[in-house]
This record gives C-alpha cells, structure tokens and sequence, in this order.
C-alpha cells in the first residue's frame, strides 16, 4: 500500500515512459504520413501531367505473313508530337513484330491505318503505350 507521503507528485517530474513514448509515435506517424502525402501527390502530377497522349487499337487484321494492317486512335493535346509502340504475336505467342509510330500532326485526335512489319504471320495488334517527346 502506497500512502500520500510515498507516491510522486503527478508531472512533477516530467511525463510517464509511456506518455513519452506515445508522443514518439505520434511525431513518426505524422511524419510518415506527410511523406506518404507527398509521394502520391508527386506520381498524381507526372500521371496527369506527362499524359499528354495516349491510344488505343480499333481493328486489326493479318495481310499476309509479313505484316499486319492496325487502325489506331490516338489523342494528345495539340501541338504535342509523340509516338506510340505497337507489337503483335504469332499464334504460339512469340512476338513477331514491334515498331513505334509517329504522330507530329496538330490534331488532338487522329485516326490512322498503319502497318506493322512482322517477321510472321501475326495474330494479335497490341498497344504498348504512347509517349510524349
């Protein structure tokens, strides 16, 4: 039994280990927090910022072994020149062609038949990605 006389005074000499240790916490929380908050802003603003073009397959067809025929559309902001990579696989899924295409136009949206060049009889006509540059 602890009487009046034995017990310390409450704050009279400075915080509990534990009440120490949960301002401890609370600082690397609020830290790791901010950080976490700036890192999402950061790849938020190259996501929207550096997608300044994007595209998409429409159709695709095999003309012969050595080629395949891929309507593309493509957006961008106007004046932005770019290229987008496509590339097409056989029917065993090795891949039998792959070649980027420019897009220099003023447009902001284009519209266009291309050929891939393939080293095979192509199968698939699949976007890799468009790039600003």
């Amino acid at each position: 039994m602890s009487t009046a006389s034995t017990r310390l005074p409450e704050g009279r000499y400075g915080r509990s280990p534990d009440e120490r240790a949960d301002g401890k916490l609370r600082i690397a929380a609020i830290v790791l927090g901010a950080a976490l908050l700036a890192l999402i802003g950061y790849f938020a603003y190259h996501y929207v910022g550096e997608s300044r073009i994007s595209g998409q397959v429409i159709t695709f067809q095999a003309s012969g072994d050595n080629a395949v025929q891929v309507h593309l559309e493509v957006r961008k902001d106007a004046g932005v020149h770019g290229y987008c990579t496509l590339r097409s696989q056989s029917a065993t899924g090795d891949e039998v062609g792959r070649a980027d295409f420019r897009f220099d136009q003023k447009a902001t949206r284009i519209d266009k038949v291309v050929t891939l060049r393939t080293t095979a009889r192509g199968t698939t006509a699949e976007l890799l990605g468009c790039h600003a540059g």
